[in-house]
């Protein structure tokens, strides 16, 4: 069974960066399409970033220009640099990846602990 194992989080002021890993036992990554999630408190998972085995990504509106997703295939390494963090982005950041033509809302993938992310002041 894949395990994913993500990596990076902290406590961080608002306008700090952080950058989180995610490592996977398996070689799943190349032929998939990765996201990184996000879950608060009281709200539901959210998809973040994604990025396709050819390197396109897509990002939520909430962190286009302050989020990078990318991913080293070879490594099965997917990363995420977080600039100009703000309080709103506190919350606990998974990983996971999904057949190309799939569905991002319900990957196929178990999902793994998760880092906390926390933005405050």
């Amino acid at each position: 069974q894949v395990q994913l194992v993500e990596s990076g989080g902290g406590l961080v002021q608002p306008g700090g960066s952080l950058r989180l890993s995610c490592a996977a036992s398996g070689t799943i990554f190349s032929p998939f399409v990765m996201g990184w999630y996000r879950q608060a408190p009281g709200k539901q998972r959210e998809l973040v970033a994604s990025i396709t085995a050819s390197g396109s990504t897509t990002y939520a509106d909430s962190v286009k220009g302050r989020f990078t997703i990318s991913r080293d295939n070879a490594k099965n390494t997917v990363y995420l640099q977080m600039n100009s963090l703000k309080p709103e982005d506190t919350a606990v950041y998974y990983c996971n990846g999904y057949p190309p033509h799939s569905s991002w809302k319900d990957p196929p993938l178990n999902w793994g602990q998760g880092t906390q992310v926390t933005v405050s002041s």
